[in-house]
């Protein structure tokens, strides 16, 4: 099994390469699918936050208010640290269950948007950072995601710069570039990737 790493600024366009490197054959173990799925309705994680932030940030429902708990959370660093501290444990726990399930010659990548900020690259084998201007991750942000330009710096502010993501990388995939020239990108690093895993299995027989 070789375990991956892939991280990328908020608009970086991550997911799209997480999701080219699937349709290759990777398993992928996606952190913020996770980071839902931990704080959903009934679940102790969703009653830890709402002790540690209050009633407001629950919606009618009774499910997590997001943006309520965003607009909190990434104005003031003290209270994001907060809200890791009682969600990335149950994404950590849960990301080991799900690899543990893996094939052992599968290649499993772990998509961690925060992978650089938490000091989580020496727990794979190899990291892989989707890079993008400031001006691009900007853009996708307002343009695509309907952020405001206010919100969406805040946002990226809250994140590593792209230099120390770039400082952990094995790998970068420029995604300042058209679909056609990552997908030719991705599928090479998949190659690389493969030819990782065969030499990992055969160092271990």
């Amino acid at each position: 099994m070789l375990t991956v790493g892939l991280t990328g600024g908020i608009g970086a366009g991550k997911s799209e390469v997480s999701r080219l490197l699937v349709e290759h054959g990777a398993v992928l173990i996606d952190a913020d699918r996770i980071a839902r799925e931990v704080v959903a309705p009934g679940t102790p994680g969703l009653a830890a936050v709402a002790d540690a932030f209050g009633a407001d940030v629950l919606a009618a429902d009774g499910s997590l208010d997001r943006p309520r708990l965003g607009s909190i959370v990434f104005a003031d660093p003290e209270k994001l640290a907060v809200l890791n501290s009682i969600v990335h444990p149950l994404v950590g726990a849960r990301s080991r269950e799900l690899e543990s399930a893996a094939a052992e010659d599968a290649v499993v990548v772990h998509d961690v948007p925060l992978l650089t900020e938490n000091g989580l690259a020496p727990l794979y084998d190899v990291v892989i950072v989707v890079d993008a201007n400031a001006e691009t991750q900007l853009d996708r942000l307002v343009r695509l995601r309907g952020m405001t330009e206010e919100d969406a710096r805040a946002r990226m502010a809250a994140q590593a710069t792209r230099e120390q993501r770039r400082e952990i990388a094995d790998i970068v995939i420029d995604n300042d570039v058209p679909l056609d020239a990552l997908r030719k990108r991705v599928a090479e690093v998949w190659d690389d990737l493969v030819r990782r895993a065969r030499q990992g299995a055969a160092r271990a027989e």
